[in-house]
């Protein structure tokens, strides 16, 4: 299948990742991921990234009690945030309620404060590591069933949360729809972190020739799920460009969209695909 390029007005912008210390408070979540959103605004960032489960603690027992209509208080608080930096701002994920059901979902707002994207979580974190984790999203949450790709002035981006990199074919159908930056707020744990965060980030970069960015809640030892945290941007030859620890903090990366003209240059893999013997197809929209 072919791939749509999309012409870019800018070949540069900064972008801003957001790795905040998550509590039990929803307003206080909300209030400091306002204020880390001013902030990298303030620093240039252009496109500013919040984690999985900003406002409120990840588990299971927590979705209910933190789940809320959208438009409802978290996303309006990220829409007139949004367009009060002038910046174009994906606002991690919530747990949203609607029509009886539970969703994972992250939203996307312009610097006009309007709501770009919603995607609700594609494939549900349902594992079972004898001895070490097991995690069943689908004891409380419902799976989304459409793709996310919103257009910026820089280039197109496609959304994916947490478990969602584990498919690869997902990063190669936006990779088909012309993105060139793909974006993952996640809450890895410490068993999965260490093995596999920023191996499947650079899986994805260099299997599509593509930016990867990650946004994960900081580290918090005291909580009943601990992120690995570690937020990441690699860029399209699979090179980590900018990672953070564990503590809660705002990192930045320059996003040259060049790379990714270049990188497909230099190694042509999308024009070189046997269309003839295989072929990644999108049944949704």
């Amino acid at each position: 299948m072919a791939i749509h390029y999309l012409p870019c007005f800018s070949l540069d912008f900064r972008l801003g990742i957001i790795q905040l210390q998550v509590s039990t408070i929803k307003a206080e979540n909300l209030n400091r991921a306002c204020g880390f959103v001013r902030t990298a605004a303030a620093q240039g960032a252009k496109l500013v990234v919040l984690p999985e489960c900003f406002n409120c603690p990840y588990g299971t027992k927590y979705f209910p009690e933190y789940a809320e209509k959208i438009p409802g208080d978290s996303t309006q608080q990220l829409s007139e945030t949004a367009k009060e930096c002038g910046v174009y701002l994906i606002g991690g994920s919530i747990p949203e309620e609607d029509a009886g059901k539970l969703y994972n979902t992250c939203t996307v707002f312009g610097p006009d404060g309007a709501m770009l994207a919603k995607h609700r979580k594609i494939h549900l974190f349902d594992i079972d590591i004898p001895g070490k984790i097991r995690f069943q999203e689908s004891e409380t949450l419902s799976s989304g069933h459409k793709f996310s790709v919103f257009d910026t002035p820089y280039c197109k981006i496609g959304l994916g949360i947490c478990y969602d990199i584990r498919f690869a074919e997902l990063a190669q159908i936006y990779t088909q729809k012309g993105c060139q930056l793909l974006v993952y707020p996640g809450a890895f744990n410490l068993i999965t972190g260490p093995a596999h965060w920023e191996l499947l980030q650079r899986g994805r970069a260099i299997d599509n020739q593509v930016y990867v960015a990650t946004a994960s809640p900081a580290r918090d030892e005291r909580a009943s799920y601990v992120a690995w945290g570690h937020s990441t941007v690699v860029n399209p030859w699979g090179e980590v460009i900018v990672k953070a620890g564990i503590e809660e903090t705002v990192i930045y990366a320059d996003i040259d969209l060049k790379k990714v003209s270049e990188v497909r240059q230099q190694i042509p893999i999308h024009s070189q695909k046997r269309s003839d013997l295989y072929a990644i197809e999108a049944k949704a929209v």
